[in-house]
C-alpha cells in the first residue's frame, strides 16, 4: 500500500462555489471522497492551506511518512519558489495538477515555477485532473519499486 499526499494551496477550500464555469462544481471534499473510495489500495492524507509556509511544513513532513505527492498548489503555483524549493529538497515524486488548462489562461498562470521539480503535470480536466494525477503517480510509484 502506498501512502499519498495530496497537498492543496490557497482557495481551494473554496472549490464548488469559486468560479464554478472555470473550477467546476464539486467540493475539494467531494473530490477527495471520490479519490478514496476509487484508490482503496493507497492510504491518501490530505491537506488545504491558504498559507505558503504551512504548505511547506506539510511538505517537509509528508518526507516521514509518504511515498509520493500530488499538489495543487493554486496561484502559489505561479510565484512561490519556496514551494519549489521545498518539493526539490524532499526529494520524492510529486505530481503537480490544476483543475484548469493553465495555458489557455491568463498570461502570468501559463508558468509553472513547480513543474521543473515535479514528475508530471496534469492540467485542464477538472476534478479528473486529481484522479488522472493520482493514477500517474501511481503508474510512477510502481515502475520504482524493486523487482
Amino acid at each position: 500500500m502506498s501512502k499519498i499526499a495530496i497537498i492543496n494551496g490557497p482557495n481551494l477550500n473554496l472549490l464548488g462555489i469559486r468560479n464554478p464555469k472555470i473550477y467546476g462544481n464539486l467540493s475539494l471534499e467531494d473530490i477527495l471522497k471520490h479519490l478514496k473510495k476509487t484508490f482503496k489500495q493507497h492510504e491518501i492524507q490530505s491537506f488545504q492551506s491558504n498559507h505558503e509556509g504551512v504548505i511547506i511544513d506539510t511538505l517537509h513532513e509528508a518526507k516521514k511518512w509518504a511515498h509520493g505527492i500530488m499538489i495543487n498548489a493554486g496561484a502559489y503555483t505561479h510565484t512561490s519558489y519556496a514551494i519549489r524549493d521545498a518539493i526539490e529538497t524532499i526529494e520524492m515524486p510529486c505530481v503537480e495538477i490544476h483543475l484548469s488548462n493553465i495555458y489557455a489562461r491568463e498570461s502570468f498562470r501559463q508558468l509553472s515555477v513547480l513543474a521543473p521539480v515535479c514528475i508530471g503535470q496534469i492540467s485542464g480536466f477538472s476534478a479528473n485532473s486529481y484522479e488522472l494525477g493520482l493514477r500517474a503517480l501511481e503508474m510512477h510509484l510502481q515502475l520504482k519499486k524493486p523487482s
